[in-house]
This record gives structure tokens, C-alpha cells and sequence, in this order.
């Protein structure tokens, strides 16, 4: 549970960081962080996000596999993308603040990207098991 705990607040700070270099691209992606309860509401945005990925994420991977395999797994990517669209337009910490199809989706595959490596990297620091 204390995993669990440690990796969901990881993963909310995967979003800022990937919020501040898509700010710094003008990409659109803005997660907003002003105090404590937009924090606990990104907290919230981010649990969705993790429920929608381990949900409808797997099940659009397994309807799309064919294409998946011809592409050698990159069009994860756009999955990905729209599955951070979709939660993203629930306004629960972070959203898009660019208006367009490609504006929006080019910044949503850039932030899936960012939030993937960044929340990687930090799930190297928990321990996978504890040691008695």
C-alpha cells in the first residue's frame, strides 16, 4: 500500500514536470499546482488518468494490435495520447490550454512521452519488494 501511495505521487509529479517543459515549448499542457487542494486535485486527475490507462488504455491497445504490430508499438504512443486527452478535458489538475486538433494532440503525445520517462526514472527509487 505504501508502494502504491509512493508511485501515485510520483506520478503526479511526472505530470508537473512534464507540465513545465511543455510550458517551456508552448506546447499547452498545464498542470495547475497553486496550493494544497489543487494538489490533492491533481492527485485525483492523476488517479483517473492511472484508471483510464489500466482500463480503457489496455482494452484500445488489444482492439488496435494489428496496427500496433505493424508499427512496431508506436502507435502506444497515440493511444496514450488520447487516453491523456480524454481525462485532460475533465479538468482534474491538468488540461490542455491549446485549441486545435494537431496543437492539442502534438502536445499530447509529447506530455504522454514526458510522463512515461519522468514517472520510469522515478519508480526506479521504490523498492520493487521489502526485504524482512
Amino acid at each position: 500500500m505504501k508502494r502504491l501511495l509512493i508511485r501515485w505521487v510520483f506520478l503526479a509529479v511526472s505530470v508537473i514536470f512534464a507540465s513545465m517543459v511543455t510550458r517551456a515549448l508552448h506546447l499547452g499542457f498545464e498542470a495547475r499546482v497553486d496550493g494544497l487542494g489543487s494538489f490533492l486535485q491533481l492527485l485525483v486527475g492523476v488517479a483517473v488518468l492511472s484508471f483510464a490507462n489500466a482500463t480503457l488504455g489496455k482494452f484500445l491497445k488489444l482492439l488496435t494490435l494489428p496496427l500496433n504490430c505493424m508499427t512496431f508499438g508506436l502507435f502506444s504512443l497515440v493511444i496514450n495520447a488520447v487516453v491523456l486527452l480524454a481525462v485532460a478535458n475533465l479538468e482534474l489538475g491538468f488540461a490542455f490550454t491549446e485549441q486545435g486538433v494537431l496543437g492539442g494532440f502534438f502536445a499530447a503525445i509529447v506530455a504522454s512521452l514526458l510522463i512515461s520517462a519522468i514517472s520510469a526514472f522515478l519508480d526506479r527509487f521504490v523498492p520493487d519488494k521489502q526485504h524482512d
